[in-house]
């Protein structure tokens, strides 16, 4: 079964559970199928309720027979890199930096990163190399938000130690 119909069936076992099912990634392995769920909550995701939520979707799978053959379930949290899947996620995260992976080239190119600066019903718009770059969300395989780290900044009137030799 694709992600698009798996996820209207496991959304509301989530949303019982006090989760947000953020969306579904898919994976052909040697050993069968990965299915890698991602949810968020209010207060972030712990390991324990990544537990509740695989305990409850396993059981969903078993009793409603809804993945055939071999599979391997993980659930994790968004993380720093936090997966974008639907319009409302582009959205969110306007104006920060992205990464896409493209299904089709886009301007002779399959991966970007650049700042999302525009999200409509059926595209976005990303800054990448001083460049405007339309690309259609249907056209997207996968995106990402690239986290950005503070630079370490060294105290006023301090100089950064030197290595020494010796």
């Amino acid at each position: 079964m694709a992600s698009d119909a798996l996820e209207p069936l496991i959304s509301p076992t989530v949303s019982g559970l006090g989760y947000e099912l953020l969306g579904i990634e898919r994976q052909r392995l040697p050993q069968g199928l990965l299915l890698r769920l991602y949810i968020d909550g209010p207060e972030g995701i712990t390991l324990h309720d990544c537990e509740r939520v695989t305990k409850q979707v396993r059981d969903l799978f078993e009793v409603d027979n809804l993945v055939r053959g071999e599979y391997l379930l993980e659930v994790s949290s968004p993380g720093l890199d936090r997966p974008l899947f639907k319009q409302e996620h582009y959205r969110r995260f306007c104006g920060a930096t992205v990464q896409l992976r493209l299904r089709l080239p886009v301007a002779g190119r399959r991966r970007l990163q650049g700042v999302l600066t525009q999200v409509d019903d059926t595209q976005v718009v990303l800054v990448f190399e001083n460049e405007n770059f339309t690309v259609p969300l249907s056209a997207i395989d996968r995106a990402r938000v690239v986290p950005e780290w503070p630079d370490k900044q060294v105290p006023k009137g301090k100089a950064p130690r030197k290595k020494q030799t010796g």
